[in-house]
C-alpha cells in the first residue's frame, strides 16, 4: 500500500460524515463506456456528433435516429457493481458515508447496497410518457427498431438529463447541502468538466477534500489529497 492511500484510509477512519461525488470513471471497471476517454462515446462514429444527439431539441425533433443511438450504443444492464460500488456501500453500512452524489444513470450504486444515492442526471431505470407523464418500465426503452410510445401517444423517454435540461433542483439542493455539512469529501471518477453538477464541490468548506481520478482536475489545487490512480484499485485498499 502507497502512503497516499494508507492516508486516505486514515482519512476515513478519522471521518464520521463523509460524502462520495463520483463520475463516469467509477462505472468503467464494470464494462460501462465512458464518454470522453480515447475509446469513449464520443470518439465513435455516427450519422451525428453524440453531443448533439444527446440534446433535448434533438430528442423532440428527431425520436427515431435518438433511439437508433440509444439502442446501438446503449448500456449492457448485466453489468455487476465493482470494487467502488462495493465498499461505498460497506462505507454507508458502517455509517461513515452519508451520502453518495452521481452523474452516473446506471443505477449501480443502489444495486451494490447503496441507500442514500443522489441522482444528478437521472436514472436508465425510470422512464415516462413526454406528453401525460405516465410512469412507464424503464424497459420499454431499450425494445430496438422503436420509438417507444404511451397508450396515449406520446413519446416515452428515459428519467435522465439531456443536454440542454436543467437538473432537478431537489436533487441540487440536497447534494449542496450534503456536501457543506460533510467533514470529508471524496471525489472520484470525474475529469470535473461537466457543470454544473461539478461546481458543486464548491459548497465544501472542510480540510479533508480527496480527488481521485486518472488525469489532472481543475480542483487539484483546492485539494487536500489527490490520487492519480484508477479508483477500483484505490478502494479495494480502503
Amino acid at each position: 500500500m502507497n502512503e497516499k492511500i494508507a492516508k486516505l484510509k486514515e482519512m476515513i477512519s478519522k471521518s464520521e460524515n463523509i460524502v462520495f461525488f463520483g463520475g463516469a470513471g467509477v462505472s468503467t471497471e464494470s464494462g460501462i463506456p465512458d464518454f470522453r476517454s480515447e475509446d469513449g462515446i464520443y470518439n465513435q462514429e455516427w450519422t451525428y456528433p453524440p453531443e448533439t444527439i444527446m440534446t433535448y431539441s434533438f430528442f423532440r425533433s428527431n425520436p427515431e435516429e435518438f433511439y437508433r443511438f440509444s439502442h446501438e450504443r446503449g448500456i449492457n444492464f448485466n453489468v455487476e457493481p465493482n470494487r467502488t460500488h462495493i465498499r461505498l456501500a460497506e462505507l454507508e453500512q458502517e455509517g461513515k458515508l452519508k451520502a453518495v452524489i452521481t452523474q452516473n444513470v446506471d443505477g449501480l450504486h443502489q444495486k451494490a447496497g447503496s441507500k442514500n444515492v443522489l441522482e444528478l442526471h437521472g436514472s436508465l431505470h425510470r422512464a415516462y410518457c413526454t406528453s401525460c407523464h405516465k410512469e412507464h418500465p424503464a424497459s420499454v426503452t431499450r425494445i430496438k427498431g422503436q420509438v417507444p410510445r404511451c397508450e396515449c401517444g406520446g413519446v416515452i423517454r428515459s428519467d435522465v438529463v439531456l443536454f440542454g435540461e436543467p437538473l432537478n433542483p431537489s436533487v441540487i439542493a440536497r447534494s449542496v447541502d450534503y456536501i457543506e455539512k460533510a467533514d470529508m469529501l471524496i471525489v472520484g471518477g470525474t475529469s470535473l468538466g461537466v457543470y454544473p453538477a461539478a461546481g458543486l464541490i464548491r459548497y465544501y468548506r472542510g480540510n479533508k477534500l480527496v480527488l481521485i481520478n486518472l488525469a489532472p482536475t481543475p480542483y487539484d489545487s483546492h485539494a487536500d489529497l489527490i490520487i492519480n490512480e484508477k479508483i477500483g484499485e484505490v478502494f479495494a485498499q480502503i
